[in-house]
């Protein structure tokens, strides 16, 4: 009744009840993000690899010249062919505390997951190699795996090594074959290197946090803090490198009949 008949008390009962109906839509609004997040994820997740299968960095120029005497012929001097390809996966299984840890997905070869394809995190850093596959899950050597072992170099200089885990710390790994010419700093950027067949080049592995010197080696061992953290793993990005058996093909070592 006073509502009805005093505009001062029918502003009043209308700002009280105006912030009732808000608060509650608040809290229902915080309710239902809460629930939609793993729906969310999952949409983030996917729309990700879309961008990146769209990255420059997937497709490589063909040289389709041909030389005949002094003449170069070309078909198509632009023309490009995709070599990479990205596909989303569900983290069902992670272990860390092992001396050999691998990462389970729920995605396998009834979704186009091959051995061998290189995995990463959303962030965009390493995180291991398929290992093992059947219909719809697959299995994953993390990098904190004693025989993982991936083409890794010095982002300064470009000089390459061999990135592996020692077993003891999972936040460092442990990078080797370093060159003493390479002159490494603390800091300095680690990063996959064009020689692997699994992984693109230049995604990121870590930054040196230590350097060992070895006087009877032309060699160094540098200790590398890793970028990826394998201990919330909840979506990774496999890469298939449509030219990987090629390249294998030829780094094979020859056999000799004796």
């Amino acid at each position: 009744m006073l509502s009805s008949y005093s505009k001062t008390h029918q502003a009043f009962f209308g700002n009280w009840t105006n912030q009732i109906a808000g608060n509650i839509n608040r809290y229902y609004n915080n309710w239902s993000y809460y629930f939609s997040l793993k729906e969310t994820n999952a949409s983030l997740v996917a729309e990700n690899a879309a961008l990146r299968n769209q990255l420059a960095s997937n497709y490589i120029t063909i040289d389709t010249s041909k030389k005949v005497g002094n003449l170069v012929l070309r078909k198509d001097s632009i023309e490009i062919v995709r070599k990479f390809y990205y596909y989303p996966a569900k983290v069902v299984g992670n272990t860390f505390t092992l001396q050999k840890n691998y990462i389970w997905i729920e995605r396998g070869a009834n979704q186009g997951v091959r051995k061998d394809m290189a995995a990463i995190s959303p962030d965009g850093s390493i995180v291991g190699v398929v290992v093992e596959v059947n219909e719809n899950y697959s299995k994953i050597m993390s990098l904190l795996h004693r025989n993982s072992k991936v083409s890794a170099m010095l982002k300064r200089d470009k000089i390459a090594g061999s990135i592996e885990w020692d077993g003891a710390d999972p936040y460092t790994l442990v990078l080797k074959n370093i060159s003493k010419s390479a002159d490494p700093k603390i800091g300095d950027t680690v990063l996959t290197s064009p020689y692997s067949s699994n992984f693109p080049s230049q995604l990121m592995i870590g930054k040196v946090i230590n350097i060992v010197k070895d006087p009877s080696s032309n060699f160094l061992t540098l200790n590398v803090k890793a970028t990826t953290n394998f201990f919330n793993l909840e979506y990774i990005y496999l890469i298939e490198n449509k030219r990987m058996e090629e390249q294998r093909q030829l780094e094979k070592p020859e056999t000799t009949n004796e």
